[in-house]
Formats: structure tokens, sequence, C-alpha cells
């Protein structure tokens, strides 16, 4: 009732703002405002970023690798008898002195825990237990119940489908060094990139996410963790409380909860971890929703905390806010077309070309967005990179508005029913076969994952 009262009143203040300019200011104007300040804040990420380069060129800081505190991996299994044993078998080869794996079977009606029973005698390392049927469903639920059993200083979470390369945890461990870091999240890449449209979309996705994260980082913003390779200090866990059972989106939900009480976290964009993209449009959608409805809920549920939190920088409550409005411009830009389109129709004066023109601008946005982060990250030609840029962007604006309308609708009319909306892994079977490194070997084939479908 909280979260559906106070994006009603989110909502009706928006609707009561449009009004206003409808009916005394030049509409476009506002719209135009918005997309100033966006592009203005996205400048100011980008600058930050260079000048945090140029800083680390003129005074190099060595990552320490003397850090290496006890690592306890956790890997929530639930119907993953597809993906499981390679799994465990890749994140068994990571390097670093010290770590466990605590593999834990959520409930399965599949062979999930039959293939574990058979393999752990293989990794001198591997814990594994089942969860009953009577166990309450979720992440959350399963990392909690992982934590009591655990030894780790530090806690590393991964999906069923993650493949890491072997020096993984040494690269990403010097991050958690600072007193004030909680945790740190690794760049994720979609390993079946080139299966369909969908996954290389999602590609595509990951790496305009991984541009912003990098600049959020920059500025020493809202970082947010992504669930998949996330590396978490445990007396910052603890310090939260553990994570959320009762959300949909436990990394998002356990972001800003750390961040309210003034934990820093923070991203590295040069860890990798591969993870399959979904290849089917359905369950595309189903795993969206889930990610947009858990994002959404997660600012209504700490609302209040956000706005009186002592601990919280203010630098993380701008950024915070500002990526706020990526849920609240979908329902202002949809409303003012449909307005605008209405008075058309009737013959009233109108600004339905500029709007129609803002939106389009709006999508131009994404483009640049889009252009610069597969250049730098995916290294595509020019002509391809400008392709996929603009098929990208008018993917996410498909995906991600109707959903995004559709789920402040489910909040304010209907039950919050706790769909966690499982993606499944191994569909198609994938072989991930990472390359060695040489010297000889481009940045680009550094970067490079063989995949066999």
């Amino acid at each position: 009732m909280k979260e559906r009262m106070t994006l009603l009143t989110i909502i009706t203040s928006l609707l009561i703002l449009l009004y206003f300019f409808q009916n005394h200011m030049n509409t476009p104007c506002a719209f135009m405002t918005i997309l100033i300040f966006m592009s203005i804040y996205t400048t100011y990420m980008q600058i930050a970023f260079k000048h945090k380069i140029r800083q680390q060129k003129k005074n190099p800081v060595e990552k320490n690798y003397n850090y290496t505190p006890y690592v306890s991996i956790f890997i929530p299994a639930h119907n993953e008898e597809n993906v499981i044993e390679e799994t465990v078998k890749n994140i068994s080869q990571i390097e670093y002195p010290h770590y466990e794996i605590i593999v834990i079977d959520d409930r399965s009606t599949d062979k999930t825990a039959e293939i574990l029973e058979n393999i752990k005698d293989k990794y001198a390392n591997l814990k594994y237990f089942s969860r009953t049927k009577e166990a309450m469903a979720g992440k959350s639920a399963v990392l909690n119940d992982a934590l009591k059993i655990a030894r780790g200083e530090a806690i590393l979470v991964f999906d069923a489908d993650a493949r890491v390369k072997p020096n993984f945890l040494r690269e990403l461990i010097p991050a958690l060094e600072p007193q004030q870091v909680g945790a740190v999240q690794a760049r994720k890449v979609i390993i079946n990139r080139e299966q369909n449209f969908l996954t290389r979309c999602q590609d595509n996705e990951m790496a305009v996410d991984t541009h912003f994260q990098v600049g959020r980082d920059s500025v020493k913003g809202a970082v947010e963790l992504r669930g998949n390779g996330e590396l978490i200090k445990r007396n910052a866990l603890e310090d939260v409380g553990g994570w959320n059972i009762y959300t949909i989106t436990d990394d998002l939900d356990l972001s800003t909860r750390m961040q309210i009480k003034g934990w820093d976290v923070r991203f590295c964009a040069d860890v990798c971890v591969y993870e399959e993209g979904v290849p089917n449009y359905f369950a595309l959608i189903k795993q969206r929703r889930r990610w947009i409805e858990g994002s959404i809920r997660r600012y209504l549920e700490h609302f209040s905390d956000v706005l009186n939190s002592k601990d919280m920088s203010l630098r993380v409550s701008l950024d915070m806010t500002a990526y706020i409005t990526e849920f609240i411009l979908p329902v202002w830009m949809v409303a003012e077309i449909i307005i605008q389109s209405y008075r058309f129709i009737k013959d009233d004066s109108n600004w339905i070309l500029s709007s129609m023109a803002l939106s389009v601008l709006m999508c131009g946005f994404f483009i640049v967005a889009l252009f610069y982060s597969l250049r730098k990250y995916v290294k595509l030609k020019p002509i391809e990179n400008l392709k996929q840029s603009i098929e990208t962007s008018l993917y996410m604006i498909i995906l991600w508005f109707p959903l995004a309308i559709f789920i402040i609708f489910k909040i304010i009319f209907m039950k919050n029913n706790m769909d966690w909306g499982k993606t499944a892994h191994g569909v198609r079977k994938c072989d991930l076969k990472i390359t060695p490194i040489t010297e000889e070997k481009t940045e680009k084939e550094k970067d490079e994952t063989l995949i066999k479908i």
C-alpha cells in the first residue's frame, strides 16, 4: 500500500504538472528542458570519466594484489540441469589463493541435485545443499540461506549460467579494498551475442549499460549491482541486514540499501562475467518486466529513506534522482502525445509536430549513447555500429516504454504477487571457450569470446 500511494502521488503530481504546461506554457519547452538536463548530466559523467583516465595516467595507482580476503562464491540453481556442471567447472578454475564455491539447489524438480551429488568429489572447494520445497521462494532467500554457512569475508554471486576467465577474482578483488567500498560489480557480456537479433540487442544493451555505469562510477554516483558477478563485503552485507526477501530484484534493492547506509558501490569495466542472452521474445518480456518492476518498487519502498538518509552522499542522491526519470519520462511522453493527438483531431491548438519531433530527438539521444558504447566496448566498424545503434535504440524504446507504463499501472491498480520470473538457462546449449591472451593480439581480440552454439 505504501508503494502504491507513493507512486500514485508521483503520477498525479506529474499529470498536474503536464496539465499546467498544456494550458499555460509551451509543452515542448518542458520536454526540451528534460533533454537538455539529460545531455548535460551525461556530458558531466563523460568529462568526469576522461578526467579520471588522465589522472590515472599521470599518477598510476597499482592494484594491490596482496589484498586477498577469503571469498565465498554463491551460485543459486533452480532447475539448472542444462548448465550447472559446466558452470561449476568454469568457476572452479578461478586462480585465487582461497575461496569456496557454494551451490544452492533451490527446490529444483529436474536433475540439478543429482548432478551436484555426482560432481561434489571432483572439486575440493565445492559445497552444495538443497532447499526443501517448503523453503521461501526467491533469490534473496536463497542467498541468505547460503550466507549462514559461508566462511568468506567477501561474497561473490554468480548466476547459474555464468562464465569467467581464471583471473576474474584476482582483477576484481582489489577494487573492494577501500574501507568505504561495500560492493563491486563486474561488466556483463552476452556470450551468445550472434544467436539472433534479440541476443545481439541485449549485448548492445549491456554495452550502453556499461557506458553509464562507468560514468556513474566516475562521479561516485549510485552505481548498481547487476546480480551476476557482484562482489560484496560481508560486513557491508550484514550492516544492511542481508538480502531483502520481499523484493524481486535482489541486486537493485541491495544497491539502494547499501547506498542509503553510506556504502560505496563501484563498477569494474575491465573485468567481465559472461552470461546467456534470452533468445525468445516472450521470455525476454518476462525477464525485463521483473527488472523494471523490481527497480521501480525499490525506489518506492526506500523513497523516504533516500530523502532522510544522513549517510548517503549528495552525489549519490542526485545521481539516483536523475535516473528515476527513465521511468517517469515514458509516462510523460506517452501522455503528452495522446493529449496532443486528441487536440489535433479536435482541431484545437496543439504542438503535435513538436511532440513527435522531440520523441525522435529522444530516440537520437539513445542512438548517440549506443554508438559511443558500441565503438568502445564491442568495437564494430562505423557503418555497422550506426546500424546496430539505430536498431538497438528502437528495440530498447519498444521494449522498455510499454513495460514501464504497464508496471506503473500494475503497481497502482493490481496486487503485488512477488512473481520472481526465473529466466531459463541452457535452452540451446552453449560451449563457451575463452581464447588465451597473447601479446600479439589486438585489444579487440583480447576481449573476444568464441562461442559454439
